[in-house]
């Protein structure tokens, strides 16, 4: 999945003018009640100003809060002005990024804004990833690491009329074994369908039903 699936369009995005005060981007903070909000100059992406990056700056100054608030513009303290996406990344990529960091804005060659992907967006496709939104039974097992073996067991869950509700792999660090967590829905036949996973070669480390 790309960046560009799960970004928030401009249109539906909170944004704050390069001319506009601190005093503003945080009534829109604590309004819209988000952690940060992309700085434009027009449509041209600026950087971006957060609820922590106001506060770290106003207790960091020697003013007294009124005007600091509103004689500080917020391009004076904006983050990420260099730190952007342009779409077509692997939304995988931007964990890291997000990590300490409320959102990534989205641009154009030109730097036009475009939208904004958040930590909580990437998250929640993690989420989905995992099934974690859906009632099942997740087992945890390994596979050598051979040719086939994840059509192997494609072929298995198709005979017993499993629905793999979510399906990740991990690879382990000597590359010669993969990890994989597969969540099915709960059916009568469940450990009928665990035992040949077993007799196929699949070692079951963990069976828990969320």
């Amino acid at each position: 999945m790309f960046v560009k699936s799960i970004m928030i369009p401009k249109f539906k995005c909170y944004t704050v003018q390069s001319d506009e005060t601190l005093e503003t981007a945080l009534q829109k903070l604590e309004e819209y009640q988000i952690d940060g909000l992309p700085i434009l100059k027009g449509e041209e992406y600026i950087g971006v100003v957060t609820r922590f990056g106001i506060y770290q700056s106003y207790f960091s100054s020697d003013k007294n809060k009124d005007e600091y608030m509103q004689g500080t513009l917020v391009t004076d303290i904006a983050k990420y002005q260099d730190r952007f996406l342009k779409g077509n990344e692997i939304f995988e990529t931007t964990l890291l990024e997000l990590k300490d960091f409320p959102l990534l804005a989205v641009v154009d060659e030109n730097r036009k804004f475009l939208g904004v992907v958040t930590r909580s967006d990437v998250l929640e496709q993690f989420e989905s990833a995992f099934g974690m939104q859906r009632k099942g039974v997740r087992i945890a097992f390994t596979s050598v690491e051979t040719e086939g073996r994840i059509a192997r067991l494609a072929e298995i869950a198709h005979q017993f009329h499993e629905h793999i509700i979510s399906l990740v792999t991990f690879d382990e660090t000597d590359k010669l074994v993969r990890r994989i967590v597969m969540k099915v829905e709960k059916k009568d036949n469940l450990q009928r369908f665990i035992q040949k996973l077993e007799g196929s070669g699949f070692r079951i480390l963990d069976i828990h039903e969320d």
